[in-house]
């Protein structure tokens, strides 16, 4: 059985959020999927907008795609793909979205991730946001299994000291 490893990390901003978002981006390559999970305003939206836009060739609107459920972009390494499966009926509409597909051949920032059920990648990076003691903090607790994130995650909680 693989090991799960944990980072906790305390966002004190928004702007720590998005700070946060842009040292990951660079660090992400097509085949890498990132889990967002955490309540609704716990700041998963905010936090995907910010790495979809660091991974961009150029400035685009970054709208939720809470209602096409899925939204793809040209980066810089590749496609990346959003999806927002929170009005996801049930998962066997997962097959008409492309997302199996995407998850080999794209960066893909998923946000309700309970929705894919057993479709989720083993090796994707999961991110839990929750509020914390202020109206603007979060926590955000990230897990994974894959040892490529190991050296990553190193840096992302450098960064974020």
């Amino acid at each position: 059985m693989t090991r799960r490893r944990r980072l906790e990390l305390h966002l004190s901003s928004p702007e720590a959020t998005t700070m946060l978002a842009r040292e990951l981006a660079p660090r992400l390559s097509p085949g890498d999927t990132l889990l967002l999970a955490g309540p609704v305003g716990a700041g998963k939206s905010h936090f995907a907008r910010a790495l979809i836009g660091a991974l961009l060739t150029g400035p685009e609107d970054i709208p939720s795609p809470t209602y096409t459920l899925v939204q793809g972009y040209d980066g810089h390494s590749g496609p990346v793909w959003h999806a927002d499966l929170y009005r996801l009926g049930d998962a066997g509409e997962l097959a008409e979205l492309g997302l199996e597909e995407a998850f080999g051949t794209a960066i893909c920032v998923v946000e309700w991730p309970e929705r894919l059920g057993g479709m989720a990648p083993e090796d994707a990076l999961e991110l839990a946001f929750s509020p914390d003691d202020g109206p603007e903090t979060r926590r955000l607790g990230i897990s994974w299994t894959a040892p490529r994130w190991d050296a990553v995650m190193r840096e992302l909680a450098d960064a974020a000291a």
